[in-house]
Parts: C-alpha cells; structure tokens; sequence
C-alpha cells in the first residue's frame, strides 16, 4: 500500500553528521543503518559459516528478487538476480534478433552501460546507431518521436532509453515513446538506474523487453548488484554467463541468474533497502524531492547557472550549468565545505534523498556562493 500522508524526512535513519549536505544519491547513496546491519548480518555467514544454513543465501535471492519486481509492478518471475546494469543491458543484447540495416536508438551522450554491448551488435551486423543530439528546448520525448517517425530513416530495431537523461535528470517521457516504438515493430530496453526508487516506474505500462537497475543509488543498497526485468516472450533466451542455476528447467527470468547469486550480504542489504522504498513508496519519494530540486533551481538561478525548465526535469536530479562552463576545482571547493555534487558532462548535478531537509538545502547553496 503506497502512503498517502507526506514522507517526513528520514535524516535519522543514516549515519550522515550534521554538518554534510550530501546531494550526490545519484551517484552513490549512503547506506541506511538497517541496510548496515543486514549487510553486517550476512557476512557472518561467511565469517563462521559452520553457524549459518547455507540455503539461506537462496531465501535471500527470492527476497530480493521480490523486492524488486515489486518496485516496478513485475511478478518475481519476470526479474534476473545480475551483477550490474552492464550485465542486464548485455544479456538483453545478446537475445534480441538483429536486423541487418537497422537503427539502433538512443539520445546523445548516454551512459556507456546501455551503449556499448549494442555498439558491438550494430558493429557485428551492420546495423546504424542513432543518437538523438540533445534538443534545444531541453524536449527529449518530442525529438525521439521525431526519430522514430523520421521519412525515409532505417528502420528502427531497438530503442535503448531511460525514463531521464542520467546527467542532468532530463525527462524523457517513456509513456509516450514505448507505444511509437512498438508501432515501429521495434524492441525497447530501459536503463532505469536513475529511476527505480526515486520515481514512479511500471513495466506494465512500459511493456519493455528489458529493464535493469542497480542497488547502489535510489534503492539504497549495496555496489555490485542489479536486477534485470525480462517480459514474458523474452524469457528463453541465452544468459551472459552460464551457471548450475540459471539452466534449463530454471523458471521465468531466472534463466538469466548471476553466478555465485546467493552471496547472503549484499542480497540482505538489497532486500532490505528496497523494502524501506516500497515501504515509502516511490511515488512519495518524489514527492518530498521536488521541493528540494525546486530549492535548488531558484537558488542556482541567482547565482547565474541555467536549468532545465521544471515541466521537463525530474523532481530528484537536477542539472545546472553556466555559461563557459563549470568553474575548475568547483566539485573539490564544495567537497571542502562538506557538501557533495558532481560534475556530469560539464553540469552541476545535485541529487537529494529521503535524507535531505531544508537546512541541507540551504548549506548547500551557502557553500555554493563561497566557491564561487
């Protein structure tokens, strides 16, 4: 059941000091005590591992798993235990049939783990990758539809998208775009690291053939984990890498199982992370981030930087820029005043969590003018 009341703030439950403004979840989030101890909890089993059931590892697996269907409206069946978006975003390329002479679709400057295992099917078939190059008006969904509907272009075979552009929390509107790709008889497979627990996302909506995300950010989790949602039609394919788990008779996306998938403290960590999300729900989530990236907007504005428009950027990422430029040595200034960013394709980018308040908000930006 998704809360209707608003989500206080929930500085308390990490170990963040005071006196840090740490607007970097994007990146690399801190991890909740509870995440901690469960983490904690599961080395144990490989500390004395004469005291622990080595079947539970499996028990976690399956509670994860769960976890993360549910944080997209998929069945556990449907979602692969993997190693990071790189491997998920591999095994979807290695399962989809391509089509010599065919487009393979993205936007500009896009993360290299949705990139390159397609860069090398379009390279091994023949096959065009397009980069959509990056609107003026900041309308991602307006220029990939005109991509995909463009007279005269290849045609489309695959369409490798995120719900926003990972730099500077550019919407791009999959709702609208995933019915003009079915349309165009083509595959869709969403990187959705910048999404998945910060923001609402429903493959039942989306009806991608692949989605992957990671732990590490949103979802509050440990690094070296993700999960990967395969459709139904998708799910008899060949994995990445072959273990005794993932083989035939394996059960739905399973067969695309990591291997050593049941190493019981990052599981633990995992499960328990994105428990405490859904147990906030996403859309909550978003909704005490906004005001924070507003905040930040109308204040970085008075210091000279451009934003994105607010009817076309996320309500947790925010990109700012100036003119000539970020000045150098900026991210190290902040980091000295104990606040956290990170410059992303020359964009300030300022990425608040369930920890953030408004005395964050405000260090932040005092900190800002000083190293400026």
């Amino acid at each position: 059941m998704i809360p209707t009341d608003p989500l206080p703030c929930q500085r308390a439950l990490f170990e963040l000091p005071h006196d840090v403004s740490y607007l970097d979840a994007a990146a690399w989030s801190p991890l909740p005590r509870r995440v901690r101890a469960a983490g904690e909890a599961g080395l144990l089993a490989k500390a004395r591992p004469w005291e622990h059931d080595r079947e539970a590892g499996s028990a976690w697996a399956e509670r994860a798993r769960a976890a993360a269907a549910g944080l997209i409206g998929a069945g556990p069946d449907d979602v692969a235990v993997v190693g990071s978006v790189s491997h998920g975003i591999a095994t979807a390329a290695r399962n989809l049939v391509p089509v010599p002479g065919g487009r393979i679709l993205r936007v500009a400057d896009e993360f290299p783990s949705l990139c390159l295992a397609f860069d090398r099917v379009a390279a091994a078939h023949g096959m065009t990758v397009e980069a959509v190059a990056r609107p003026a008006d900041g309308d991602w969904t307006a220029a990939l539809l005109a991509a995909i509907a463009r007279p005269g272009a290849a045609p489309l075979a695959v369409a490798t998208l995120t719900p926003l552009h990972w730099c500077d929390g550019t919407l791009i509107d999959l709702e609208r775009l995933a019915p003009a790709v079915r349309a165009a008889g083509a595959a869709l497979v969403v990187d959705a690291t910048q999404a998945v627990g910060a923001m609402p996302v429903d493959v039942a909506r989306l009806r991608p053939d692949f989605l992957a995300f990671p732990t590490y950010k949103w979802v509050l989790g440990p690094y070296g984990l993700a999960f990967l949602y395969a459709a139904p039609h998708r799910q008899d394919g060949a994995p990445v890498e072959e273990n005794a788990g993932n083989q035939r008779p394996a059960a739905g996306a399973r067969r695309y199982d990591r291997g050593e998938r049941d190493e019981a403290a990052g599981l633990a960590m995992a499960a328990t992370g994105m428990e405490m999300i859904a147990g906030w729900g996403p859309a909550a989530v978003a909704a005490r981030l906004r005001p924070f990236t507003e905040a930040l907007a109308a204040g970085l504005a008075d210091l000279g930087f451009a934003v994105p428009p607010p009817d076309r950027r996320a309500g947790h990422i925010l990109g700012a820029r100036r003119p000539g430029g970020l000045p150098d040595g900026l991210i190290a200034r902040l980091r000295a005043g104990r606040v956290f960013a990170s410059d992303r394709l020359g964009a300030l980018r300022l990425s608040p969590h369930v920890w953030t308040d408004e005395a964050e908000i405000a260090r932040a930006l005092a900190a800002l003018r000083a190293a400026l």
